[in-house]
């Protein structure tokens, strides 16, 4: 039984949908209420938002590892910030919060993505609700193979949590398409708690398909740790795709194509995200799997 919910958003200060989303549902909090449970809103980095950056220190969502929040030596922003965090709604191991759905923007082409952080028939039984009522929406697995102590997301501090993920839509910018399909798919979420918790889930599919992370790759860097290549035309924009091996997936800046060396067919996903460019991230490498509903 969920009776305690919350929902986040700006995690990051410069993801702009899941803020004014939340300023929306403070003001009509009837739109985000159920019988069964009770839901509370919460701004992640507020002091990321009024500077208009992702972060101040260091990535708020991933300092949420057991260890690291134990660690009272860590005092950058985001390492307090996490810290009151995981007091408000946690703490973690042990939660006040039975539920979390972090909402999220991308700047790559992902579309309505919801992230499943943990496996399990509940988990795949939510991911079939939302597309059933929401066919457009892909669903990603993303570290469910780790534990939730492990685990340095926001939403792990609860024993369930997903992440709603929605893109293309640049950095510190509103889009109306964006910010319907991020509600819309939050509110089928809540729906799915309602009807679990009730006991009256319909009927599902026998299994629906699904991406499962693999690995991240790097953008193609020199000795000097100088960036020499692009993320490949043929491959900008089309996440959730076919990578075959062999394709190719930068270019370097003289022209030359590298290829993807792998030997099996994987997808990618947030293919040239501009917030991982500090880190040289080019995309994340997924496989496509089966999950049973039933």
């Amino acid at each position: 039984m969920i009776k305690q919910l919350a929902i986040v958003g700006g995690t990051h200060g410069n993801e702009f949908t899941g803020i004014y989303l939340l300023k929306k549902w403070q003001d009509n909090i009837e739109l985000i209420q159920r019988g069964s449970f009770n839901t509370e809103t919460v701004f992640g980095n507020p002091e990321a938002y009024q500077a208009n950056k992702r972060y101040i220190n260091s990535d708020l969502n991933r300092r949420f590892n057991q260890v690291e929040l134990e660690n009272r030596t860590l005092t950058g922003l985001e390492e307090v910030r996490a810290k009151q965090i995981n007091q408000q709604l946690g703490p973690k191991g042990d939660p006040r919060i039975d539920f979390i759905i972090d909402v999220h923007t991308t700047t790559s082409n992902m579309g309505p993505t919801l992230l499943l952080t943990a496996k399990g028939k509940f988990y795949n039984q939510l991911a079939a609700y939302v597309q059933m009522n929401m066919p457009e929406v892909v669903i990603s697995c993303d570290e469910d193979h780790k534990t939730n102590q492990e685990q340095h997301f926001l939403s792990s501090i609860a024993k369930h949590s997903v992440m709603v993920e929605v893109g293309p839509v640049p950095q510190s910018v509103l889009r109306h398409d964006v910010f319907e399909q991020s509600e819309r798919m939050t509110l089928l979420i809540l729906d799915f708690i309602e009807l679990y918790n009730t006991d009256q889930l319909p009927q599902f599919p026998v299994t629906i398909d699904a991406f499962r992370f693999l690995e991240t790759i790097s953008l193609p860097l020199n000795s000097k740790g100088e960036r020499i290549a692009m993320i490949h035309r043929d491959i900008q924009d089309k996440d959730f795709a076919a990578i075959e091996p062999g394709q190719p997936l930068f270019v370097t800046f003289a022209g030359e194509e590298i290829c993807y060396q792998g030997d099996t067919t994987v997808y990618g996903s947030f293919i040239n995200e501009a917030a991982y460019y500090d880190n040289n991230l080019a995309m994340s490498l997924m496989e496509k799997v089966t999950l049973n509903c039933r």
